[in-house]
């Protein structure tokens, strides 16, 4: 697994014994070491061993737990010091987007719905143990194929040329840029971008994103940098 925290201890928390066996088994197998849980109850005891016990690096959460809502767990897990920087990766049946949105906004950082790959899986696991490992520090340069921006300068370039971008283009671009791979929704945008009293403007943000696809993607149909994920948000390119 190049590029990830070698050996990082996952904890898979999981009721399904058949799902939870497959998830640790490909872990297991890319050199990672999984360790399970099958409720809420036994993810947060987990945690919460003594500091000579070595923490998780990861957590991959089902949301449908027999003790408590994996959302609830979320927002526990993000309330307490101890574990508000731990990564989370949701693992779930559920397809409605406003499941997948209240997820993201509790504070998971990733979401895979089921039944899933293993490659994507994997992927997902070693971009977070990625973003994990560098300095919580946003990079002064990100930078993906041909597209690369600069925080210093505030300044954009494709294949080597500026990029003109007006004001709040860069301000959404850049807020997407400090987590590349990972999807951001349409609320936090707006938040970040706009303020919270812009919360409810969708408009804003599907206007602005196409105009920056405009200015930085070869085919805007078919984005290269700027993804989407279908009714929760966007997600920067990371690789």
């Amino acid at each position: 697994m190049p590029d990830a925290p070698a050996r990082a201890r996952v904890l898979v928390v999981e009721d399904d014994r058949s799902i939870a066996q497959f998830v640790a088994a490909s872990l297991g197998a890319s050199g990672l070491r999984p360790v399970g849980a099958a409720s809420a109850a036994q993810a947060l005891a987990e945690l919460a061993r003594p500091g000579g016990t070595e923490a998780p690096q990861l957590l991959i959460l089902d949301l449908g737990l027999p003790d408590l809502d994996g959302i609830e767990l979320i927002a526990q897990l993000r309330a307490s010091p101890a574990t508000r920087a731990l990564p989370i990766l949701v693992l779930s049946a559920r397809l409605q987007e406003a499941q997948k949105i209240a997820a993201l906004d509790a504070g998971a950082d990733d979401y895979l719905t089921k039944p899933f790959g293993v490659g994507e899986l994997l992927a997902r696991v070693r971009a977070l143990l990625r973003r994990a490992a560098a300095s919580p520090t946003p990079a002064p340069e990100w930078r993906v194929g041909e597209l690369a921006l600069r925080r210093d300068m505030r300044q954009v370039t494709l294949r080597g040329a500026p990029v003109r971008l007006s004001p709040i283009e860069y301000r959404l671009l850049e807020r997407l840029a400090r987590t590349p791979g990972q999807v951001v929704t349409h609320r936090q945008l707006l938040v970040d971008v706009w303020g919270a009293e812009q919360v409810d403007q969708l408009h804003y943000l599907r206007i602005y994103m196409g105009h920056l696809r405009a200015k930085i993607e070869a085919d805007p149909a078919a984005p290269r940098y700027l993804l989407t994920e279908l009714g929760v948000g966007y997600r920067l390119a990371s690789e």
